[in-house]
């Protein structure tokens, strides 16, 4: 098969138009947003345009020229391609839909053209009658009937009951360098075709209306209607066959007197290679002018995907940030120190007796809490015990309400409802999360222990850190990490605030009053970064959501970019 040489200017649009395909092919939509599927169609018209014809057709400029008849159902279509062919290739029926698989009639000598992928490179080729329906195949047939040049191609209705039929009659449009459009006098006005029309001239395609079943009687004024409306839709230079009423031959073809200025028009179209050269670059110019517009329409709805998924992650951001500032509030506004630690708290130091004398020496309070301690260990474990269910509480109920007005959040945001459904665990925290809050917890309990021991390294504070005991030191300094009034009323609010004086005495009799200070604010931020790194680990959840839906940051650009690329190579 020998091939026109492209020039290197067709070289060079080639490699821009292959870029964009392979942008097209790599964009992805995956979000449930407003008019998601147009966006997807508009991807996948355009993306088969581009395999079908402007790759294949830039790729060959002079191969065949390919007509594709198409039309609504019972229109004539395989009848007239066996009339034109002069014999039966494409079988018609009373049953529809008819044409089930697409039958492309080529001159023998330009086969190979067709044989392989270069055009329609989705659709399997068959030879014969092995083509059954719903097969992605189109089957090839050599006819030396027909001018070299040119290939017919018979398709599926475009009104198809079959979904696969319409969008492969759609696919086959696309590929086509002239459309020849068929519609009776009776059908010639119905609205799915003249979309398809319209849409045809929008993007400069080579059409010919073949007018087929005419009654002689009305053959002027229907052929008159009809060009006018092709004049309305911007199709003036399209050319119109008309075909009578008339008896089929034996054959099932149509009297040769009916079609012979369509046979003509086609065969000199075939030979006449500037003819022919004109339609293509009409059809190919067409096809490219609409690429950019095309794209804008991928480029905007990855716009719209990536500003949806990043509203999504901010969502959960904010909540997640918010839960975490929570805990740093429940940590300093006293409230950890309410109820059940309170209680622990007075059995650890003894009844109320003992706080009457607070204001007496810290030796005699001291000297209390280390026969209480070593008595007594139950009340330190207890409170240590209050203290922990505190702080898990605490961090569970935060976390909880982050994942639930995350999902609140994302209920009013595009694309978040449909996420919701796909993963209705997001709302409750995770299955284990209890399990990871204690251990989180009991870890932090063993940061504030091993800075007890880090502070008490001298003789003097160790033997004062060992007088009282490790874990009572470091349960007394976590309770004077959450010894803040605020939020506290009434009764509980003095009995907190004995709390801080009583723990805060003890631990400077022991420390010092700086190191005090340091050691609580190193226990504060110890749990803090604990809980952030849960927290994040918890947001996960939402993250990995959306990362299912997540498209690439650049996808917008590229598109556009490639698009531009095109023009510029034009």
């Amino acid at each position: 098969m020998t091939q026109t040489a492209a020039t290197a200017e067709t070289q060079d649009l080639l490699r821009a138009v292959t870029s964009l395909r392979e942008e097209v092919a790599g964009s992805t939509l995956p979000l449930d947003l407003p008019d998601v599927a147009v966006s997807q169609g508009a991807r996948t018209e355009l993306l088969r345009q581009l395999d079908d014809y402007v790759i294949p057709r830039l790729s060959s400029l002079d191969a065949p020229l390919l007509a594709v008849v198409g039309g609504s159902t019972g229109a004539g279509k395989s009848t007239l391609v066996n009339s034109l062919v002069g014999s039966v290739v494409s079988r018609p029926g009373v049953l529809r839909p008819t044409t089930r698989s697409p039958v492309l009639v080529h001159h023998p000598g330009d086969e190979a053209w067709f044989r392989d992928a270069r055009v329609l490179p989705d659709l399997a080729r068959v030879t014969g009658g092995g083509a059954t329906e719903g097969e992605s195949s189109v089957r090839l047939v050599s006819s030396g009937t027909m001018p070299a040049g040119l290939a017919i191609l018979d398709a599926p209705d475009i009104d198809s009951v079959v979904e696969h039929n319409r969008d492969l009659a759609r696919q086959l449009l696309s590929a086509a360098d002239l459309w020849l459009f068929v519609t009776t006098a009776a059908r010639y006005a119905d609205a799915v075709p003249w979309d398809l029309l319209r849409q045809a001239s929008e993007r400069g395609t080579s059409i010919a209306v073949v007018l087929d079943r005419v009654p002689a009687e009305a053959l002027d004024e229907i052929r008159e209607h009809l060009a006018s409306m092709l004049r309305e839709h911007g199709l003036a230079a399209a050319p119109i066959f008309t075909i009578a009423e008339s008896r089929l031959t034996q054959d099932g073809l149509l009297p040769d007197e009916q079609i012979n200025r369509l046979r003509s028009w086609l065969t000199a179209l075939a030979k006449d290679v500037r003819a022919r050269a004109i339609v293509v670059r009409q059809t190919l110019t067409g096809a490219l002018d609409s690429l950019e517009s095309r794209t804008e329409i991928l480029t905007q709805a990855s716009t719209a995907q990536l500003g949806a998924t990043t509203a999504l992650l901010a969502a959960a951001d904010t909540a997640y940030a918010g839960a975490v500032d929570g805990v740093k509030q429940g940590m300093t506004d006293g409230a950890l120190l309410r109820g059940e630690v309170l209680a622990r708290w007075q059995e650890f130091v003894g009844t109320g007796e003992f706080f009457k004398q607070v204001e007496s020496t810290v030796s005699r309070a001291r000297d209390r809490l280390v026969a209480l301690v070593k008595g007594q260990p139950a009340p330190s474990q207890d409170l240590g015990e209050a203290l922990q269910s505190g702080v898990s509480e605490l961090i569970r109920a935060e976390a909880q309400g982050a994942a639930s007005v995350t999902s609140r959040t994302w209920r009013t945001l595009v694309g978040g409802a449909s996420l919701l459904e796909v993963h209705p665990d997001l709302p409750r925290v995770s299955p284990d999360f209890e399990v990871r809050v204690n251990s989180l917890v009991h870890d932090w309990q063993g940061d504030v222990l091993e800075l007890v021991r880090n502070e008490g390294r001298d003789r003097r504070t160790t033997a004062r850190v060992t007088a009282y005991g490790v874990n009572a030191v470091g349960t007394v300094l976590i309770l004077v990490t959450f010894a803040q009034t605020g939020g506290l009323t009434g009764a509980e609010a003095g009995i907190a605030g004995g709390t801080a004086i009583l723990g805060q005495k003890l631990l400077e009799a022991i420390f010092g009053d700086q190191a005090v200070r340091t050691l609580a604010i190193k226990a504060r931020q110890a749990l803090i970064e604990r809980v952030e790194q849960l927290y994040f680990e918890e947001q996960g959840r939402f993250r990995a959501a959306v990362d299912t839906v997540e498209i690439r940051r650049d996808q917008g650009r590229r598109l556009a970019s490639a698009a531009l690329a095109v023009k510029v190579a034009r």
